[in-house]
């Protein structure tokens, strides 16, 4: 490791460990907190509620991924190469609210056309307002990412990750219904919208006043003529798991959609780490890529691979061991039978971590287009099996093991571009595939006869010394020696 960062100025790495904290202590900051928010709300209303609140919010979830056209991507690449900052963040920030304005609309439609349930068509239309404030969030939240500013995008939704828990801890204290709760929801994040106006976005960017800058329609054509493709790359993730609550609400009880959302809500967590750092890395990435340093991108991508692998099973194991105590102990028994699609879901856990970092790579070197035909296909294959499967089997397992299967799919296509562009082999790829496999049915085979405590704490005892021994023998040298 020492090796690389030797590498890096020491401003850029000051820089690149400043945004990585920054960017991992506000996330685990605010995933806890809306995640203590979510199991306030799980707990307070009935099966029933939570389940239409559940169905508004995915729906919404869905609509708003694409309202940004993934976007965030493109103005990172372009920021850096700019001398004018403010104009081009000022288009983005208008830019974004058009597409929330049309997007809100969109939003509305689909409710009122899928959904004959009044409360879920209620929450949907509150929701989508929603849409705009996101949008002009999601622009400067990028352009602190962009500029190494990530402390204020934390310190800003973690004012607003405060604020919901409040919310649901009142619920206790003076009850009101779900209606309400979305309504004071909209009126936070709008409060959290003027925030990042005027104290959370990087410094030497005025964004005060940016709906008076000029943007030609011409501009707004050229961009989503060139950059289109980031829409559905932007999208692909959210599209992944809230079309899946949206066939869960039309196919299987509504008891279905919270065990889903449960199982997702822990997954969302175990996600949290290689999600940061894969977005954190992306400029170093593009660096690597721009300069043409095939050895220095294939060395950091192969540091980041091992690390993500190890973590993809760390998160697997644990949730495959323990779910059955934790789920009831932290949504209540009442959503029990959460634990069983808990570790089904967990299955993704081993490709995702891993995938996402290879997204960026393909994004580094600006196959994006390809990367987006991935997601399309994967989320087909996704789509398709649910309602294959569901239409013989009326278990939520179908959709966990398709959206598993679709992943897997989506791994395995990167890989093949990867190794195309000679930044892996054949043997690491066989290497991953095959001992992700194997440890893990010998995992489950073993915990039908071993005690979970026992061997969870065996195996990753076992793996911490192969690293270590590892890391000895070359010198605490993390490179991975790649054979063309």
């Amino acid at each position: 490791m020492q090796k690389i960062l030797n590498k890096i100025s020491p401003k850029f790495r000051s820089k690149i460990f400043k945004n990585s904290f920054w960017g991992v202590a506000g996330s685990l900051t605010q995933n806890i907190l809306l995640s203590l928010f979510y199991v306030l709300i799980a707990r307070h209303y009935s099966v029933e509620d939570f389940s239409e609140y559940l169905i508004a919010n995915s729906l919404y979830q869905m609509i708003v991924a694409f309202s940004a056209m993934g976007l965030g991507h493109w103005f990172i690449r372009e920021i850096v190469n700019i001398e004018n900052k403010s104009e081009l963040a000022a288009k983005f920030l208008k830019m974004q609210t058009y597409f929330g304005l049309f997007f809100l609309i969109v939003n509305i439609i689909l409710a009122l056309v899928l959904y004959e349930n009044p409360t879920v068509q209620k929450l949907s239309i509150l929701f989508a307002i929603n849409i705009i404030f996101d949008n002009i969030i999601y622009s400067i939240k990028n352009i602190n990412i962009a500029q190494f500013a990530q402390k204020k995008t934390v310190t800003v939704l973690s004012i607003e990750a405060f604020a919901k828990f409040g919310i649901a801890c009142i619920l206790f204290i003076y009850p009101f219904n779900i209606v309400i709760l979305t309504i004071l929801l909209v009126i936070t994040r709008f409060i959290t919208l003027n925030l990042f106006l005027k104290i959370g976005s990087a410094d030497g960017i005025n964004l005060m006043g940016f709906w008076k800058v000029k943007l030609p329609l011409d501009f707004i054509k050229n961009i989503l003529s060139k950059y289109w493709p980031f829409a559905i790359i932007g999208s692909a993730y959210v599209v992944y798991w809230k079309s899946a609550t949206l066939i869960i609400s039309k196919m299987l009880p509504l008891s279905a959609v919270a065990h889903y959302e449960n199982s997702f809500k822990i997954f969302s967590l175990a996600q949290l780490i290689p999600v940061v750092l894969s977005s954190t890395l992306l400029p170093k990435f593009v660096e690597y890529s721009k300069n043409q340093d095939t050895e220095g991108l294939k060395s950091l991508y192969h540091k980041v691979f091992l690390f993500c692998t190890i973590y993809g099973l760390g998160a697997f194991t644990f949730t495959y061991s323990f779910a059955d105590e934790i789920l009831p102990l932290i949504f209540g028994e009442k959503y029990a039978d959460s634990a069983i699609f808990t570790k089904e879901m967990f299955l993704t856990m081993l490709v995702f971590p891993t995938s996402l970092v290879q997204a960026n790579i393909l994004i580094a070197l600006k196959l994006e287009k390809l990367d987006m035909w991935f997601n399309i296909n994967s989320i087909l294959i996704n789509t398709t099996l649910c309602l294959v499967g569901l239409s013989f089997w009326s278990s939520l397992s179908v959709v966990n093991y398709s959206i598993f299967i679709s992943f897997a799919v989506f791994h395995l296509s990167q890989d093949i571009v990867l190794l195309k562009n000679k930044l892996t082999s054949l043997s690491h790829i066989l290497l991953f595939i095959i001992g992700t496999a194997s440890i893990v049915l010998t995992y489950i085979f073993l915990s039908k006869i071993i005690s979970p405590y026992l061997l969870f704490i065996g195996l990753w005892v076992i793996v911490a010394a192969i690293v270590m021994l590892f890391l000895y023998q070359k010198k605490w040298d993390l490179s991975l020696k790649v054979k063309e």
